[in-house]
């Protein structure tokens, strides 16, 4: 649970245990953030020579796949070493790596709509697929590693 401090901690003092700040979040925010783009470098060096030399135009939701497993396996172990780290009880690796899996599951079935739609729907280009899936499937995945993958 989110609560907000009404006065500012001493320096130097932890938070208590089980109260979560903003500046928590925000923190935790901002490192998933830098996390997230540098996963989205690495979607788009499989994702994009993928439908440039590969596969036809049409078939750029086969690229999906293999760029988000290779981007997710490296921001699973950024994220679980960086920005999460000491968030939540810490459950055995593989249980963690599952559930991470999991969620980044969802984040591809959205971003596999948001290439389907952009591509076989509106006919654009295949990095055109690239702006909602680096803007808007961010904010679902933040949201379950952190209340889910990664919980108190």
């Amino acid at each position: 649970m989110l609560h907000m401090r009404t006065a500012p901690p001493r320096v130097g003092a932890a938070p208590s245990r089980g109260v979560c700040t903003v500046s928590t979040v925000m923190g935790q925010f901002w490192k998933f953030g830098v996390i997230g783009a540098l996963s989205s470098a690495v979607y788009s060096a499989v994702y994009l020579p993928l439908t440039s030399w590969v596969l036809p135009h049409h078939w750029a939701l086969l690229a999906v796949p293999p760029a988000f497993l290779v981007a997710a396996t490296f921001g699973f172990f950024c994220n679980d070493g960086w920005s999460f780290r000491g968030h939540g009880s810490r459950a055995a690796l593989p249980h963690r790596y599952a559930k991470y899996v999991l969620s980044q599951g969802a984040g591809m079935l959205l971003n596999l709509f948001f290439t389907g739609l952009t591509t076989n729907v509106f006919g654009a280009e295949p990095w055109v697929a690239l702006v909602p899936s680096f803007t808007l499937t961010p904010l679902l995945t933040f949201h379950l590693q952190r209340s889910w993958v990664f919980a108190r």
